[in-house]
């Protein structure tokens, strides 16, 4: 349970690879309970708290990378570019009734997306300053995870099957509601670190 402010107590379920951090109206909620640093990190985290709606959710989702390419396993034979998946469902905790899901409905924004060419992925020394290993960074506004922000521009996310995303280790744990959708940015592989935004109600 976590201690916050509003008059409607919901239920949070959230599992991402690799991580993530949630905001709600503006403010910070809660963040990933297993560091971003970790490898392999698949944990799903189920959780309670207070808002009003309508209730503006903005995540930063990530996915684990080792440096700027993207790239995870570096030095090693398992070098390769990683790949991402999301997937959130909040509901009245004393009903169940569902307030939101990730679909396509959110809009999800790449702002940190590497390597430029996969086969950055067979360099022996993978180094963002080469042409095949470069990012592409987008910077946002601070006021990102605001109500009021306009993201308008923003593409709408892009959900992705559960086969393409492979979910696991506490994927399973969550009943997830039939309409709840694994969403990220266009590239699983490329796109590395996403904002993501939906307002609820109103």
């Amino acid at each position: 349970m976590i201690d916050s402010s509003g008059l409607q107590k919901i239920l949070g379920e959230v599992w991402v690879d690799n991580w993530f951090k949630l905001y709600v109206n503006g403010a910070p909620l809660l963040e990933d309970s297993t560091p971003y640093k970790t490898e392999r990190s698949f944990n799903a985290e189920r959780f309670e708290f207070n808002a009003d709606l309508p209730m503006t959710l903005a995540f930063e989702f990530r996915d684990f990378m080792e440096n700027d390419t993207g790239l995870e396993y570096i030095g090693t034979r398992r070098q390769q570019m990683g790949d991402g998946g999301a997937i959130a469902q909040f509901k009245e905790a004393a009903s169940g009734k569902v307030l939101a899901v990730t679909n396509s409905n959110w809009r999800c924004l790449t702002v940190q997306k590497a390597p430029a060419d996969a086969a950055c992925a067979r360099e022996r020394n993978p180094d963002a300053s080469q042409a095949v290993c470069a990012e592409t960074r987008v910077s946002v506004p601070d006021a990102w995870t605001a109500p009021d922000f306009d993201d308008s521009s923003w593409p709408k996310a892009t959900v992705h099957s559960a086969r393409d995303v492979g979910p696991k280790d506490g994927y399973d744990r969550i009943d997830w509601n039939r309409s709840a959708e694994l969403i990220w940015g266009p590239d699983l592989k490329k796109d590395n670190i996403l904002f993501c935004r939906v307002t609820v109600g109103g």
